[in-house]
């Protein structure tokens, strides 16, 4: 079976995994919360900000959620800035950066020919 397009990653933040999933409609959803392109924040993170950071994350969480069909309410800002603070801001961001490569990177070279 061809999944797509996702990136996934398993963030530690303390005692706890938090799953993380970037699809293109999850990138789509944290280009709208940043009110900002997600290619020219990852061009630029060097003048980003946290806020960006937490954006991203509370994205890829949601997807992530939504994705493993959990039931209840959707992920806030405040949880994902309270995994930042349990993970670290240099731990999320690299988390984060990885899972949308994969999502950008992706191409038809990477389908699986022999499903």
């Amino acid at each position: 079976m061809v999944r797509g397009a996702r990136g996934e990653f398993v963030l530690q933040a303390g005692e706890r995994e938090v799953q993380i999933l970037f699809t293109n409609r999850a990138l789509a959803s944290a280009e709208k919360a940043m009110d900002k392109p997600i290619l020219g924040v990852l061009q630029n993170f060097g003048q980003g900000s946290v806020q960006d950071l937490a954006l991203m994350l509370q994205a890829g969480m949601e997807a992530a959620r939504r994705d493993a069909r959990e039931s209840g309410r959707v992920i806030t800002l405040n949880e994902a800035y309270e995994v930042m603070d349990e993970a670290g801001f240099s731990a999320t961001a690299a988390a984060v950066f990885s899972a949308i490569g994969e999502v950008l990177s992706y191409g038809q070279e990477d389908q699986d020919p022999n499903p």
